[in-house]
């Protein structure tokens, strides 16, 4: 691999040549890999347009590199340089060759005190070796398609010889003779160039030396090769390309690593280094897992700690021993849901099986409220539970105690499963009948049988299919294998089987390598290739695999039942700003058409105003937004109309344009506007072949392109899982890691009949920034354990997570299309927002899953959640609190609300349309649940329960001022004494006021801090009004729209509207009639008002003016603070006078 970094140019450097100028050239490290450009003299404003190649090593984690780019200015009568500024570009946000995108970063110091300013223009992207130039070239001109790519403000110039100076890792074959400039010592490499150059050495003041190379130079001496830190080099003033000479061979080392060593980074010199000969990197080895023996630790008790430092903290979990366990899991439904302190050493929850002969009371789908007060919808704590010791198995059971490895899994419960593979087979027995054999393979494990699929005419198949079998199902303590030939009539033919002792399984669970399947004789003739193995749900093949707890489902249901990742489609917003028209005909010559333009993407339609005066010519200057999808499949359509009658559009031209057309942009620099000739709408539909006679045709100015900076809003605001931009060049590190164990659910609800019994087919689906992974759906259980564990990084804590439990309805019987299609159905969902986490804290509860049906809420069960959230750096969390929600551009260029309402809606019918295209689709009716598509619309529960919400914020200063009443009315004569020597204490030290209430806040927080919550928030139904709502309230919020009721029934609730409304229309009435009172203080609507308050106002600056401010404030405190023997219950002379001002409205109608 390749890094490419593209220097295009600089703007507004800082003068260092002590003329009002400088000569600056660029200077790139990466990984002790420096490489510079030519130096541009006496420019401010440089364009270098020079690409520099490193070599970037794939195999290794780069992303927690830095680049650095440095611009210097070359110092012409004292050899140096000055520092002029640079930029640390993190290689997390570095794209494949295709996406880079003109980025401009400014300049930063090095130093606190060194003045710098100005910034630079670039282009970094990775590229693959074939695709990169292996050779440097010697010269580099402008290329036209790069000046296209340039911005406008960017000066064109004329092309000039160019070399692009790096150096690279490869080896370097050292001469006799080396260059001495300003002190420092350097060795040049030679590199592979074109053979129409025999020797090119490029030196930056234009000089030219001339170096024959020796026939001892082409060997390669590791011994004798130098490296020079950077500050060692001042000025590397001269690159020396050789050719080298023929028969020579590339040397290319590769550092032989050892199986035994582990991958560590030893570099501990901050400075980077030009390295003369690529540096023999002996301990720079792939990371090697190593497997444990179990004749090492045979002991049943063991502690699986994580000892690597380096890495993100880890919980040490011990084994429990066996032994009898008894757990008591939520015997009722009616059992209380107590809140207890979270035990982070114990992230794992055990569900128990519902015990057989137990009657099972089956509810409706459509379950009606409850008559008692008996459900309970608190969040509780389950870090009582424990998972019971490992199951054993036969003689020698599944895992011992010496065979229990670690893995990635550590917040869930570890399920083991008996996987077989099978890969392929050769040389079967051909038919006596066909000639032919039509193979398929059979794997038996007690009743439960499992099939390949079966292929025809062919005597060496290749399935490549994976079995799994859970270790609390399995009934035999033999595996058979069995290969058959499929016949059209009667019983299939046998060909041949492989029996496996289970007791001779071996146990492989990752980050083991994979099992090396092997080939097994069949009894009559013919191989088949078969990996056995024992692994747990962390196995790669677990996703993939056929489950026996799942064999009764078949045809489509089988890809819908896997547990898979999805990731959604990167969305663009695509500006269109259609500036004018020119020659726009009409139909009819005799009338001046009214034009307006309509802009189609996919089924996205925007359209302008109308051109407000009648020509051919019109103008707009109008901005269209869309939405846009990676990979762009739509095309831009744009058509001008003439509005002929207010019912009736005329088409006058129409073109599409593909959006790989546009160009992307990241900030706000300006767009090359460009015309396109419309095309006659219906001229070449009959007449193709006329098209091209077509001489004369409208145009249209239009500057389009694809917003990269702007966070493309696809779910709620209030509760977002991603603020990011589109483009990744702007992505920010991440500051942590959210772990999240889906372990399973507890007393799920019957959600449909199968059999004439209640049935659920539960699968988990959680969401979190542009990742949505979806469980595997487990068949007809009310208490599905899961474990499965999935891990997201964070790049904002202000973020929440959405997970959901929904009823599979599409396990393959189901054949219905159109409306009448089956749905998944709601079983709950749940939301955590990660800046209520504690840092490396295991939370480990059970959470209520609460729906709001037609009839009220109904607790449909609960979902085991296990969640840790990592910060990697406590001063990057800090930091994250003083930045905006969403990025930059979102502020200084916002859209509007309805733009906002709008282009959510269409980026989450993109989203659903994307995500319902994968296998298995994640279908659109849970993705509108994730994403919570109906939340703007008109809800009375809702609409209380905010107006609630308001209340309880005033709540803190109505208290307030209750208690301030208390203490003038004298009620605890204690209490008024101490406010009066207070008030007494600020009057005279007027400076301790600030630092008194930020201390009381202080202590505020010291003592509400043994009150914190020790647990994420859950839905509350009583916050949300859902307890106590009316069933026509909630028959209004699942209505239709437009409404599908009665007219009785929209009648009846549109006089309650009225009502509220009027309520509302009161209250924003009085609110305007006190402004219009302070309004008609001075404005002489009353003249005899407005003459007593500017009589008033003169008076009191003049005494103002002569008293001290101490006084004042002394004098008014007291009067306040009187005792209620002094005060009247009257109101006061003030509030009298107020309220007799006048307002507006008795101008209303």
């Amino acid at each position: 691999m390749k890094l490419v970094v593209e220097v295009i140019n600089a703007h507004d450097l800082m003068p260092k040549d002590g003329e009002g100028s400088a000569s600056p050239f660029v200077e790139v490290d990466f990984e002790n890999q420096l490489s510079r450009t030519r130096t541009v003299p006496k420019n401010l404003n440089p364009t270098w347009n020079q690409k520099l190649i490193f070599h970037l090593d794939a195999t290794k984690p780069y992303h927690r590199q830095t680049i650095e780019v440095s611009v210097f200015n070359e110092r012409r009568l004292t050899p140096g340089r000055n520092f002029l500024g640079r930029v640390r570009i993190p290689c997390s946000n570095i794209v494949k060759e295709g996406e880079e995108v003109y980025q401009i970063f400014p300049l930063e110091n090095k130093w606190f005190l060194s003045p710098v300013k100005g910034e630079i223009g670039l282009k970094i992207y990775i590229a693959s070796d074939s695709n990169s130039n292996s050779k440097p070239k010697p010269l580099s001109p402008v290329f036209p398609s790069e000046i296209e790519k340039l911005p406008p403000s960017t000066p064109l110039q004329a092309p000039e010889s160019t070399t692009s100076t790096t150096l690279p890792p490869p080896r370097i074959i050292p001469s006799d003779r080396t260059t001495s400039e300003a002190g420092s010592i350097e060795e040049l490499p030679t590199f592979d160039t074109p053979k129409s150059i025999e020797e090119a050495e490029v030196y930056s003041g234009a000089q030219v030396i001339d170096q024959e190379p020796k026939e001892e130079s082409r060997e390669a001496v590791a011994e004798t090769t130098q490296q020079l830190n950077k500050h060692q080099v001042l000025q590397p003033q001269m690159i020396s390309i050789k050719r080298r000479p023929p028969g020579t061979p590339s040397v290319d080392p590769q550092v032989q690593s050892s199986h035994h060593e582990n991958y560590n980074h030893n570099d501990t010199n901050p400075q980077p280094r030009i390295s003369i000969k690529r540096r023999p990197q002996a301990q720079d080895f792939p990371f090697t897992m190593h497997s444990v023996d179990p004749q090492v630790q045979p002991s049943y008790v063991e502690g699986y700690n994580h000892n690597d430092t380096n890495q993100k903290p880890r919980i040490s979990i011990k084994r429990r021993p066996r032994g009898p366990f008894n757990p008591q899991v939520h015997a009722s439904h009616d059992e209380a849901y107590n809140l207890m302190g979270t035990n982070p050493q114990q992230p794992r929850i055990l569900v128990e099986r519902q015990p057989q002969n137990t009657p099972l009371t089956t509810h409706q789908v459509s379950p009606q409220v409850p008559t008692g007060l008996d459900e309970n919808y608190n969040l509780s704590d389950t870090n009582g539970e424990r998972w019971p010791s490992g199951g054993a198995y036969g003689r020698r059971g599944w895992m011992s105690g010496s065979d229990r490895f670690t893995s990635t899994f550590d917040l869930v419960e570890q399920m083991y499963y008996l996987y077989v593979r099978v890969v392929k087979a050769k040389d079967l027995p051909a038919s006596s009948m066909t000639s032919s054999c039509d193979p398929y393979v059979e794997v038996k494990l007690g009743n439960y049988r499992g099939r390949t699929k079966h292929f025809d005419h062919k005597l060496n198949p290749e399935w490549n299919q994976v079995f799994a079998f859970s270790k609390d199902r399995i009934q035999s303590s033999v595996l058979e294998v069995f290969v058959k030939d499929k016949a059209m009539v009667g019983r299939d033919d046998y060909l041949g089987r492989v029996v496996f002792d289970l007791n001779e399984v071996p146990t492989r669970v990752p980050p083991d390598s994979p099992l090396a399947p092997q080939w097994y004789r069949l009894e009559n003739r013919g191989d088949i290739m078969l990996a056995v193995w024992m692994g747990t749900q962390a196995d790669e093949a677990f996703s993939e695999a056929w489950h026996s707890d799942a064999a009764t489902v078949y045809g489509e249901g089988v890809f819908n039942i896997r547990s898979k990742v999805y990731m959604s489609p990167k969305l663009w917003y695509l500006r269109v700003n259609v500036i004018e028209a020119q020659d726009v005909i009409p139909g009819d010559r005799n009338r001046l058409p009214e034009v307006f333009v309509k802009a189609q993407v996919g089924c996205q339609v925007l359209t302008t105003k109308i051109c407000p005066t009648r020509t051919t010519t019109p103008f707009w200057n109008e901005d269209l937004v869309f939405v846009a999808c990676e990979p762009f499949e739509e095309q831009l359509t744009i058509t001008v109309e003439d509005r002929v009658h207010p019912s009736k559009d005329e088409v006058l031209g129409k073109i599409s344009l593909p959006m790989t057309l546009f160009e992307k942009r990241l900030d706000q620099r300006p767009v090359h506007s460009r015309w396109f000739s419309l095309e006659k709408f219906g001229f070449g539909m009959l007449e193709g072949d006329r098209r091209n006679e077509l001489k004369f045709s409208s145009r249209i100015h239009m500057r389009v392109c694809l917003e990269g900076g702007y966070h493309v809003l696809d779910e709620s605001t209030l509760y977002s899982s991603d603020q990011r931009p589109t483009a990744r060049q702007l992505w920010k590190q991440p500051i942590g890691i959210l772990e999240v164990g889906i372990l399973g659910a507890q007393g799920l609800l019957p959600m449909k009949m199968r059999d004439g019994r209640g049935s659920t087919d539960a699968y988990c689906v959680a969401k979190y920034g542009q990742k949505w992974v979806r469980t595997r759906t487990l068949l007809d259980t009310f208490s599905p354990k899961w474990n499965e564990q999935y891990t997201w990084e964070v790049y904002d804590p202000c973020t929440v997570i959405t997970l959901g439990v929904f009823d599979n309805c599409h396990l393959g019987g189901e054949k219905s299309t159109g409306s009448n299609a089956a749905r998944d159905s709601r079983i709950g969902k749940v939301r955590i927002r990660l800046s209520t986490l504690e840092a490396n804290r295991i939370y480990t509860n059970s959470h209520p899953l609460l729906v709001l049906h037609p009839h009220g809420v109904k607790k449909m069960g609960e979902l085991q959640l296990a969640v840790r959230f990592t910060a990697l750096s406590v001063a990057n969390m800090v930091h994250i609190y003083g930045q905006p929600l969403l990025p930059k551009i979102h502020y200084l260029h916002p859209f509007t609300v309805n733009q906002i309402d709008n282009l959510r809606y269409q980026a989450m019918n993109i989203v659903a349309s994307r995500l319902g295209r994968a296998e298995p689709p994640l279908r659109k009716e849970v993705v509108e649940y994730m994403l919570d598509v109906d939340s703007h619309l008109w809800s009375m529960r809702r609409s209380k329960a905010n107006f609630f919400r308001i209340m309880s914020l005033f709540s803190g200063v109505i208290t307030m001022g209750k208690w301030f009443s208390d203490v003038c009315l004298w009620k605890n004569h204690v209490t008024s004494i101490l406010v009066h020597i207070l008030f007494l204490i600020l009057i005279w030290y007027p400076e301790l006021i600030l630092p008194t209430v930020f201390l009381y806040m202080f202590l505020i927080g010291l003592w509400n801090y043994r009150f914190r919550p020790r647990h994420p928030p859950h839905m509350d139904t009583k916050l949300s009004w859902a307890e106590a709502v009316h069933p026509d309230e909630l028959d209004e919020e699942f209505d239709t729209f437009p409404t599908s009721r009665s007219q009785d029934v929209v009648r009846m609730r549109y006089d309650r509207l009225r009502t509220v409304a009027g309520r509302i229309q009161t209250v924003v009435g009085d609110i305007a009639t006190q402004g219009e009172r302070f309004q008609s203080l001075l404005s002489w609507r009353d003249p005899r008002a407005s003459s007593i308050f500017v009589v008033f106002s003169f008076c009191a600056a003049v005494t103002l003016y002569a008293t001290p401010f101490r006084v004042v404030a002394l004098v008014t405190g007291l009067y306040f603070l009187r005792h209620p023997r002094f005060r009247s219950k009257l109101p006061s002379v003030a509030s009298n006078f107020f309220k007799r001002l006048p307002a507006r409205t008795d101008s209303l109608l």
